[in-house]
């Protein structure tokens, strides 16, 4: 008898594995491009560590070090660094919670707002001109499966918390 061989991947299967690897390349060139509107956008760039520590903030202000910790599937004892660190840069303070002494809240400086309003602007001034050579079509098509990737995402637990941490940025 002869050899079996897997049945070769039909546009189903082969569709989501060729996605997801377009998806990589270009969150790669993403990434290099954030990190160039990083540098551009401040004299005191933070690490990306910092920098999710920031987007969490800006979404759910005045949370406590516990749920941020439990946002960014980190250790207690290194967000509290992440937030000393960011306090020593003047982009984040911590003040007494008003409902319970033992906990202090975590909010953004109008330093730290103007740190991440600076940086989004230019990654998106990068993303707009990038944006803006490829013909019509291909801009729809993009929006599209953004849109449907957004989502699927929000379908899963860890989507689902982003969807609500996003609708808490959309109402604010």
């Amino acid at each position: 008898m002869g050899e079996s061989h897997p049945p070769a991947a039909g546009p189903r299967q082969r569709g989501p594995i060729e996605a997801a690897g377009a998806a990589r390349e270009v969150i790669e060139l993403l990434e290099v491009m954030w990190e160039q509107g990083k540098d551009a956008a401040s004299a005191s760039p933070v690490s990306a560590s910092q920098l999710r520590v920031l987007y969490c903030l800006d979404r759910e202000e005045g949370m406590n070090l516990r749920t941020l910790g439990d946002r960014l599937g980190s250790a207690p004892s290194s967000v509290s660094r992440l937030c000393d660190r960011l306090q020593a840069l003047g982009f984040l303070e911590r003040s007494p919670s008003p409902v319970s002494r033992r906990e202090l809240e975590l909010h953004l400086t109008r330093q730290g707002k103007n740190h991440l309003r600076d940086l989004r602007l230019k990654r998106e001034e990068a993303l707009q001109a990038t944006i803006a050579v490829m013909p019509p079509k291909a801009r729809a098509a993009l929006l599209a499966g953004l849109e449907g990737f957004r989502e699927a995402t929000e379908s899963t637990v860890t989507g689902r918390r982003l969807a609500v941490q996003r609708d808490v940025e959309d109402t604010a």
